[in-house]
């Protein structure tokens, strides 16, 4: 059996994937004190993966098939879990994630027939844009829940409506990117084959 090496990059992105689930947990577990805090702190070491991965890739060459593949399904893997928690707690409407994951799989799939032409379709600015939301919402989104939690947001803010804000801007943003995407993927491959 060959043996599986990976670099640094591909590292992280697993360990993306791994913390993913371990911050639904941790998010979701009402019997550990302050279970929003430590489950935010995850969020941001997962977030902070997505962005060295990609830096340490580019500077030193370190870029490969693997990582081209896992690293968007760790992104996605990540934001969905959050999203998931934000519907469970009442923070978003049900709208939202299904924007946003029916995005991901028609993405997912153009780029998979990209890939079985040889054709490598690009991210675009408002893919960036969506996903530096997403991560920077729900980071703002969670603190929020910390200080409600703790009895320090005033009653009068209605958090659920804002959090719903914050994420309904981040699914405009999913779908102007999406389109933009497979508008992008129609012009360089063919859809017959």
């Amino acid at each position: 059996m060959k043996k599986m090496n990976l670099n640094t990059p591909n590292q992280l992105t697993l360990i993306r994937m791994i913390l993913t689930p371990i911050f639904l947990f941790v998010f979701t577990a009402d019997f550990i004190p302050q279970h929003y805090f430590w489950g935010m702190l995850i969020f941001i070491i997962g977030s902070f993966t997505d962005f060295l991965d990609g830096k340490i890739a580019r500077r030193y060459n370190l870029i490969t098939t693997f990582g081209k593949l896992t690293d968007p399904i760790a992104d996605k893997m990540l934001t969905t879990a959050a999203l998931l928690v934000f519907l469970q707690d009442g923070m978003c409407s049900v709208w939202i994630p299904m924007i946003v994951l029916t995005r991901e799989f028609a993405v997912a799939s153009v780029r998979m027939v990209a890939s079985s032409q040889g054709v490598v379709i690009p991210a675009n600015i408002w893919g960036k844009l969506k996903t530096i939301s997403q991560m920077v919402f729900t980071i703002l989104i969670m603190i929020l829940m910390i200080v409600q939690d703790n009895g320090m947001l005033p009653q009068s803010f209605n958090l659920p409506l804002f959090s719903d804000i914050l994420l309904w801007i981040t699914a405009v943003l999913t779908i102007v990117s999406g389109v933009i995407y497979v508008a992008k993927a129609a012009k360089v491959i063919d859809f017959t084959k």
